[in-house]
């Protein structure tokens, strides 16, 4: 057996590999262990591959209006296994980023299924490597599970069939769907309806809650609703899914739905279903684990913590997607550096109540902190100041449509509370916002700072200025 480590993680997606690199600069001996390709899903099956497409279609879409802005172009067009190679060589080339961090770190990186047999050992089923040898026994002081999620499919009859996939297959497609049924309209859904709508495709979005976008700004879901539409898409809100048929004359797939009472169908040669994620704890805990292991709190699948992310087995630690919550890679990363830190006896520093959620379609869009609307359930006396990027110079010289940002302050002191953001380059502002809110500033405070001309940040000026 090799020498005892102080740190196991488990997945090596944004939460892992993250807490790992933490951990040994802190003075760990850390081992990460993953059963597929470093980054986990965000690298190699959500974030980056998604965006990286969207990049395309952005552009494809930008050049349609080439006319308007005086630039001609013909023929342009998009070829998707090109695309797929193009995003093959962007998740290479950061996987590689990561494998050369885990050196530089001297961190062992372990390529196979991790199963906790106790709080303080781990076996590794490996893939590729040492596999002939076999299984790989970590004893350690500390063991992290970063283990993500997967696509979440409801039961819906039919859902099996070919061509209704998950966001991990329509990320594989060499070629489109001509028409695109997107059963759910959260983040997920309209980032892919956003794609296909760019690239001239027809989409249909079914949508159970009672309109898309259901956990964000009421006024920057409708504003998404209104562009999508403009675009050729159909929105069915309050709509319920019964099955999934093949067109009996062999033309494609046929979505049953009851929308307003009303039976309804829509008939596509593609199917997405993006009704969220579930925690992946496959192989984590087997009839191998100790009995402690084996009664590890769990709650609908999900991994139990507490505030300092420890689950009910002492020493043993989980973050991220697998635990439930916000499943976003920005937030499983905050959780990890901070569990590091509670394991290595310091304070845990980053604020993971405030957490920037973001939608890449165009515009796009940036959250954090709360809405007004919530406020409002709260209880919570604020004031909302809105300012609309049309009267933006970048705004209007790059023909940017339907943009705005709101900011929520506290009524009294005027600190910032949240904000709500749709316009060109939201997700990469967002985080100013952020910054405000955990060091308690007020309006004034952001009011006193210059921003440059022309640009679409002048809309945060303009915003907290009103």
């Amino acid at each position: 057996m090799a020498d005892r480590l102080n740190l196991v993680v488990i997945g090596a997606g944004p939460g892992g590999y993250e807490a790992a690199i933490e951990g040994a600069k802190k003075g760990m001996k850390v081992a990460l262990v993953e059963n597929r390709e470093l980054g986990g899903t965000c690298l190699n099956r959500g974030c980056i591959p998604t965006k990286t497409i969207l990049h395309t279609a952005d552009l494809y879409h930008e050049l349609q209006a080439g006319p308007s802005i005086g630039l001609a172009v013909s023929g342009a067009e998009v070829d998707m296994n090109a695309v797929q190679i193009r995003k093959g060589e962007v998740l290479e080339q950061l996987r590689k980023g990561i494998a050369s961090l885990m050196r530089m770190n001297k961190i062992s990186v372990y390529y196979g299924t991790g199963t906790i047999i106790d709080r303080n050992m781990v076996k590794v089923t490996m893939t590729k490597g040492e596999a002939a040898e076999g299984p790989v026994m970590l004893e350690t002081d500390h063991i992290l599970i970063a283990t993500g999620s997967v696509p979440a499919c409801p039961p819906i009859p039919g859902s099996d069939l070919p061509g209704v996939v998950t966001s991990d297959g329509l990320l594989e497609k060499t070629d489109m769907f001509e028409h695109l049924v997107i059963i759910g309209g959260g983040v997920i859904g309209m980032e892919f309806a956003s794609v296909y709508t760019a690239l001239g495709r027809k989409v249909t979005v079914i949508e159970a809650l009672d309109r898309i976008l259901p956990g964000m700004d009421k006024e920057i879901a409708q504003n998404l609703k209104m562009i999508l539409k403009k675009r050729g898409a159909e929105i069915h809100a309050g709509a319920k899914v019964e099955s999934i048929q093949a067109a009996g004359d062999g033309s494609g797939l046929i979505c049953r739905y009851v929308e307003k009472e009303k039976p309804c169908e829509a008939r596509a040669d593609g199917i997405l279903i993006a009704t969220g994620r579930k925690a992946y704890t496959e192989g984590l805990i087997t009839q191998e684990s100790s009995h402690q292991i084996q009664a590890m709190a769990m709650e609908r699948g999900r991994i139990v913590i507490n505030e300092y992310y420890e689950t009910s087995v002492p020493g043993i630690y989980g973050v991220g997607d697998v635990t439930g919550g916000i499943q976003l890679a920005h937030a499983a990363t905050a959780q990890g550096r901070n569990a590091v830190s509670h394991m290595a006896g310091e304070i845990m520093e980053i604020r993971t109540e405030v957490v920037p959620s973001c939608v890449y379609t165009s515009p796009e869009i940036g959250c954090v902190g709360i809405s007004a609307d919530e406020a409002k359930e709260q209880g919570r006396p604020v004031i909302t100041k809105k300012y609309l990027m049309s009267a933006n110079g970048k705004s209007v010289l790059s023909q940017q449509k339907r943009g705005l940002i709101k900011v929520v302050a506290d009524s009294e002191s005027h600190r910032i509370l949240g904000a709500q953001m749709m316009c060109a380059r939201a997700t990469d502002m967002i985080s100013q916002f952020g910054v405000a809110i955990v060091n308690g500033l007020t309006l004034e405070d952001v009011a006193r700072a210059i921003f440059p001309h022309p640009t679409f940040s002048e809309g945060i000026l303009e915003a907290v200025r009103d």
